[in-house]
């Protein structure tokens, strides 16, 4: 069987250069190469078998989301990520949560355990990167709700409730109310201390 393959990234030099590596390989077939923003909508049109999809600066929120929306119908794709080894443990969380439709990979990934990742999970076996599975797995549980870290990671920048809102298509008012809850269950004073205590537990 050829295996139709998605690729979406953010640089358009790196999704060239991989699709000019991938199509080295008899059994796969590029369908289309797209930044991430485009990925739902071209994965929709392409029915992809696998969608190799770069995430590396996405939050844990936006990330789920997207790779849900993937595997649902009409795009129907098992979804392989690419992540940064630096990525925090809460996106690596969400992911492992939607294994084995979802596998990721870091973006150090040899060319030949890429190909042989995308093979298994279009079968719909596990792929997880050991050592980002591992500091997922060991991050404290987060008593932060997924909205609740979102609206916090944003934040990190001292980026204000209206901004923060616009970007999550939420009311101000309610942006601040998830900053409120986020630093009281986080046990912080201020919101630069609960940012500090949720990157410390890796919950953001």
């Amino acid at each position: 069987m050829v295996l139709r393959v998605l690729l979406c990234h953010k640089g358009t030099l790196f999704r060239c250069a991989l699709a000019t590596v991938l199509s080295q390989e008899d059994d796969i077939e590029i369908v289309g190469t797209v930044g991430p923003e485009d990925a739902l909508a071209t994965a929709s049109r392409a029915r992809p078998h696998v969608t190799l999809l770069d995430l590396s600066m996405a939050g844990p929120v936006a990330a789920e989301e997207l790779c849900r929306a993937l595997c649902d119908p009409p795009s129907g794709s098992a979804v392989l990520v690419l992540l940064d080894r630096q990525v925090d443990a809460a996106v690596g969380r969400s992911l492992a949560r939607l294994s084995p439709q979802v596998g990721f990979l870091t973006t150090d990934v040899e060319p030949a355990e890429l190909v042989t990742a995308l093979r298994l999970v279009a079968r719909g076996e596990p792929v997880l990167d050991t050592q980002l599975a591992v500091a997922a797995l060991a991050a404290a549980s987060s008593p932060l709700t997924e909205r609740e870290s979102e609206v916090l990671r944003l934040a990190v920048a001292g980026t204000p409730a209206d901004e923060i809102a616009a970007a999550l298509s939420l009311s101000p008012g309610t942006v601040r109310n998830y900053l409120s809850r986020a630093v009281a269950k986080t046990g912080g004073r201020t919101r630069i201390e609960a940012i500090r205590i949720a990157r410390d537990a890796g919950w953001i």
